[in-house]
């Protein structure tokens, strides 16, 4: 009988990917593959390691297995992923009960490593180097099978003194546009029709490798493909998009009308701080320049509130630019001191609460305007894909193209057919509830 593993993946789109590929690889090797992780004989947890509610979510979901591990359900339990890269050694001195730790490099022989676990009844460390990481190759679609995520880059060389991504996951590296086109056609002939391109900075791809931004017509050959409808792209940086961008964002209709571009903040001192570029006037500018060339965007973002040496002045100055913006889509994260980063040693630290504090705040400014945005939605027919039917409300659920999957909201609907997951109806929208829109099939 062949062993089984099972696999939950933590975090960002970019970690799916990776797991996509793990997942590839042990089933090419005659690995039986349980959706049901607590089912299997090997559990891989696939770790998020980028600030501390994701670091814990991954360790209490790493001990939940040790302790399936010890009351004899499973037998062995992996750590993959930025954690594990992190921390590497200290993992598993730290949690001795773990069978293997695998760092990012290494991703590319978690066949072999559960073979060796099971050979010498040992645990086994391995840590390639980073540029080992599998960008190549086959994946399992994990994700809904109407939509999948494109991974375009590796790594990040932007070096926020916030963030410990460069550290984890190494320089930025842009993968060649053929082999990327070729595995996008892939997608669409498997029946993906919504795809998500993604990397820790998509507006910088291609300078390492083409010496300027090839993402604008990367985005054009995308849009060549036969299959997909709707193609999105997430973590654009504000400084990095050029006017080539927005013109091709403006005039493609395959590219959803939707921009994800992660700000931070707006005062130009603390995003000094944080080593980003711009400052409100910029944005502002970068803004209206979006609004005005594609009147129906939405755009999302995210913020930090609570850095280190923000005052109560420019913390004010953020909830203005937040009311005043409207952003159609917002997250704000309190600020996460991360060890190995500049800004963890920096002066001035904002207490934990007065962090976490400023965060809701904005999150409470973000509430009025999703509900006025929300407001002036409805009366509109809108195109849906369907995610799936809510047994308990007794409706259907999905997203329109104003909405990333797994980030943004929901909306709800009737229909007096059945409407199966991946098809893409007209939804009239009638009522809002908290985040997420109601309506019903029109068609």
């Amino acid at each position: 009988m062949s062993t089984r593993v099972g696999m939950v993946s933590l975090g960002c789109p970019k970690n799916q990917v990776d797991a996509e590929h793990m997942l590839y690889d042990l089933k090419k090797e005659g690995y039986e593959l349980v959706s049901d992780a607590a089912l299997a004989d090997v559990v891989i947890v696939n770790t998020c390691g980028f600030i501390e509610s994701a670091k814990q979510e991954a360790i209490d979901t790493i001990l939940e297995f040790c302790t399936l591990k010890e009351e004899g359900r499973i037998k062995h339990v992996i750590a993959t992923g930025c954690l594990a890269e992190r921390y590497r050694d200290e993992m598993k001195k730290e949690i001795p009960e773990l069978d293997a730790v695998v760092g990012l490099g290494s991703n590319g022989k978690i066949a072999e490593i559960i073979r060796d676990i099971y050979r010498t009844e040992e645990s086994v460390c391995a840590y390639g180097s980073k540029t080992d990481l599998p960008l190549e190759g086959g994946r399992l679609i994990s994700t809904e099978p109407f939509f999948a995520y494109l991974k375009i880059a590796e790594g990040c060389s932007n070096c926020c003194t916030y963030c410990a991504i460069p550290a984890i996951r190494g320089k930025f590296r842009s993968r060649k546009m053929e082999d990327i086109l070729e595995e996008a056609k892939w997608l669409a002939e498997h029946g993906v029709t919504e795809l998500v391109v993604i990397a820790q900075d998509t507006t910088r791809y291609g300078e390492d490798i083409y010496g300027k931004s090839m993402l604008p017509e990367l985005l054009k050959k995308l849009c060549e493909i036969d299959g997909f409808k709707w193609i999105r792209t997430l973590y654009s940086y504000p400084e990095r998009i050029s006017d080539e961008f927005i013109e091709v964002l403006a005039t493609e209709d395959k590219l959803v009308k939707y921009i994800d571009m992660p700000i931070q903040h707006c005062n130009g001192d603390v995003l000094k701080r944080m080593n980003r570029a711009g400052d409100e006037a910029f944005l502002l500018e970068l803004i209206q320049k979006l609004r005005a060339r594609i009147p129906d965007i939405v755009l999302r973002t995210t913020l930090i509130a609570g850095f280190p040496g923000e005052t109560e002045a420019q913390f004010e100055e953020l909830c203005e630019f937040v009311k005043n913006v409207g952003f159609e889509r917002l997250g704000c994260f309190a600020y996460s001191p991360e060890e190995g980063t500049k800004a963890y040693s920096m002066p001035d630290q904002v207490d934990e609460v007065t962090r976490n504090r400023r965060a809701d705040i904005i999150m409470q400014e973000q509430m009025l305007v999703t509900e006025r945005y929300n407001q002036a939605q409805l009366g509109k027919t809108v195109e849906i894909v369907c995610e799936g039917f809510d047994r308990y409300a007794e409706c259907y659920f999905g997203r329109g193209a104003a909405d990333a999957p797994e980030i943004d909201g929901k909306v709800f609907f009737t229909s007096e057919k059945k409407v199966a997951v991946g098809q893409y109806v007209k939804v009239e929208l009638f009522d809002t509830l908290d985040y997420d829109l109601l309506g019903t099939v029109t068609e």
